[in-house]
């Protein structure tokens, strides 16, 4: 019953359409417009860093706070809270990629997904940044930056849970690795028309100008 209650807390959070809500204070509908996706990237490219910036954080931290209250929640219930966060993550990803008032048009996850490395602590939350940014500034495909951040959190997960970093026996550990490829294949798949485009060489390239402008080609 936990995991449910953390599933629905965390979508309850999630539909908290920050792309979706800037656009229209801009007169626009964000899915409408340029890749037609509600989430950071789009918003950025569609009206401008500011815009990007606080959907990002917006997205980030409404992950974050779900992960909290089920924190909360579940504090005298279990010693160790890494499912009760990963569950209410999880949640929290599918409302921004399927939120339901909005015909199940969302995002793509990535933003929600920083939530989740933020909530386990200053280290993860610092090899996420090296790995997104570190990826952007060789290649200038944020397409490709969320894609090689969910591989990376996908093997440092299974090296953590094997090492007992995680401190997670048996079933647990297992089931810590099943919610990450979840999270890490839906990624993938909400990705799929980037990664053709990244295969044909179409993919468009995001640059960083002159007083934090943007730009692209």
């Amino acid at each position: 019953m936990w995991r449910l209650i953390c599933l629905l807390i965390g979508y309850a959070f999630g539909l908290f359409q920050t792309g979706y809500i800037i656009g229209r204070l801009n007169g626009i509908d964000i899915r409408s417009v340029g890749s037609k996706n509600a989430g950071t990237t789009n918003t950025l490219r569609s009206l401008g860093a500011k815009a990007g910036a606080i959907t990002l954080i917006g997205d980030a931290f409404k992950c974050l706070i779900a992960i909290l209250v089920c924190r909360m929640v579940y504090a005298d219930s279990f010693d160790n809270l890494i499912l009760v966060s990963l569950y209410a993550g999880l949640g929290a990803i599918l409302a921004h990629n399927f939120p339901f008032y909005l015909k199940f048009k969302g995002g793509k996850g990535i933003a929600c997904t920083a939530g989740i490395v933020i909530s386990f602590g200053l280290i993860p939350t610092l090899i996420g940044i090296v790995v997104f940014f570190s990826t952007f500034f060789i290649t200038h495909y944020v397409s490709l930056c969320s894609l090689v951040l969910y591989a990376v959190i996908m093997i440092l997960t299974v090296i953590a849970g094997q090492t007992g970093v995680l401190q997670l026996t048996g079933t647990d550990r297992y089931e810590v690795y099943i919610i990450v490829l979840i999270m890490t294949v839906m990624a993938y798949v909400r990705h799929k028309d980037n990664i053709k485009r990244l295969l044909s060489g179409t993919e468009r390239k995001t640059y960083i100008k002159k007083k934090g402008e943007l730009g692209e080609i």
